[in-house]
C-alpha cells in the first residue's frame, strides 16, 4: 500500500516539496505518493486533521503555518520544542500527531556539508525573530560559534527568543536592526520575509566581515534580493535556501520512513530546473 504524504502552505503552488520527495522516493524504493494542499486560512487545524484522519502519514508544513503546527501536535521534538514552530508533522503508531522543526538541521547540513563552511568561532548574525528564524537558531548555536546575534525589525522579538536559548551556554544576543552599527559579522543568514517582496533587512552595508558569507534562506530562480545584496558587499559565497530546503525535506523522509536519501543529486536536479 502507498503511504500519503503533503505539504501544506498558503502560497503553496511555487512548493518544490512535492519533486523533492518524489524523487527521494525512487532513489530509495520507498512506496509514497506526495501532493500539495493550498491551506485554508480559517481552517487549518481542520484540514490537518482530515488528512490524517483519511490516511495521511505525514505533512511538511510551510508559510504560515509553522507556528499553528506547533499547537496543533500532541508532542514535540526537541528542536520543535525550542522553535515552538513545527515544519514536520509524524502520525504516530498511537494515532497522536508528532511535531518535528527539520529547518535548522537543514541549514546547517547546507552549510556545513555541501559547502564546507566552518561554524566554530564566527560570529553569526540571524536577521528576524518569526517561525523560520526560530527553526534555525538552536541547530546554528549547536555548532558552537563565537556569538549569534538575532536582529529583528520589532527588538523584543529577538530579545526574546534570545532568552529562550541562552540555556544552549552559547553566546546569544537580541536586538533591533539599529543596534548593528559597528558590529560585523562572519555570516549574515536572512530569515526574514522581507525578500517575498524583493526587498532587504534595513541593516548597515559593513557589518560583513572580509571573506564573510550571506545566507538567504529563501530561494529563486534568479538571485534573490539578499543574495545580491551581498555579492554587492562583497560577500566570498552568497547562497541561496535550495539546498536547505532539500536537507530539511530529507530530514523529514527520515523521520517518516527511517530512510536517509542522498541530497546532492537532488539539489543539481533542481538547480537545473
Amino acid at each position: 500500500m502507498t503511504d500519503r504524504y503533503a505539504v501544506i502552505g498558503n502560497p503553496i503552488e511555487h512548493s518544490q516539496s512535492p519533486r523533492i520527495h518524489q524523487a527521494f522516493a525512487r532513489q530509495t524504493g520507498e512506496q509514497i505518493e506526495y501532493g500539495k494542499i493550498l491551506g485554508d486560512l480559517d481552517r487549518f487545524e481542520e484540514e490537518v486533521r482530515k488528512f490524517f484522519a483519511e490516511g495521511g502519514k505525514g505533512l511538511n508544513v510551510t508559510v504560515p503555518f509553522k507556528e499553528r503546527a506547533w499547537r496543533l501536535a500532541d508532542s514535540h521534538g526537541e528542536r520543535a520544542r525550542l522553535a515552538q514552530a513545527v515544519n514536520t508533522l509524524a502520525l504516530q503508531a498511537d494515532g497522536r500527531l508528532l511535531g518535528e522543526n527539520t529547518d535548522g538541521v537543514g541549514l546547517v547540513r547546507d552549510l556545513a556539508v555541501n559547502h564546507g563552511f566552518v561554524f566554530e568561532r564566527k560570529r553569526i548574525l540571524l536577521l528576524g525573530a518569526g517561525g523560520a528564524s526560530r527553526g534555525v537558531a538552536g541547530p546554528l548555536l549547536e555548532e558552537r560559534p563565537a556569538l549569534l546575534v538575532i536582529a529583528n525589525r520589532t527588538a523584543a522579538k529577538a530579545e526574546a527568543l534570545a532568552d529562550r536559548l541562552r540555556p544552549l551556554e552559547t553566546p546569544v544576543e537580541g536586538c533591533g536592526l539599529e543596534a548593528l552599527a559597528g558590529k560585523r559579522f562572519d555570516l549574515i543568514v536572512n530569515g526574514t520575509a522581507a525578500g517575498l517582496k524583493g526587498e532587504v533587512p534595513d541593516i548597515p552595508g559593513d557589518c560583513l566581515l572580509p571573506g564573510g558569507w550571506v545566507y538567504d534562506m529563501m530561494y529563486g530562480k534568479e538571485p534573490t534580493a539578499f543574495v545580491r545584496w551581498g555579492l554587492e558587499h562583497g560577500a566570498a559565497r552568497a547562497l541561496d535556501g535550495l539546498g536547505m530546503l532539500v536537507e530539511q525535506a530529507a530530514e523529514s523522509f527520515f523521520i517518516w520512513r527511517g530512510v536517509r536519501p542522498r541530497t546532492a543529486e537532488v539539489i543539481r536536479m533542481l538547480r537545473q530546473g
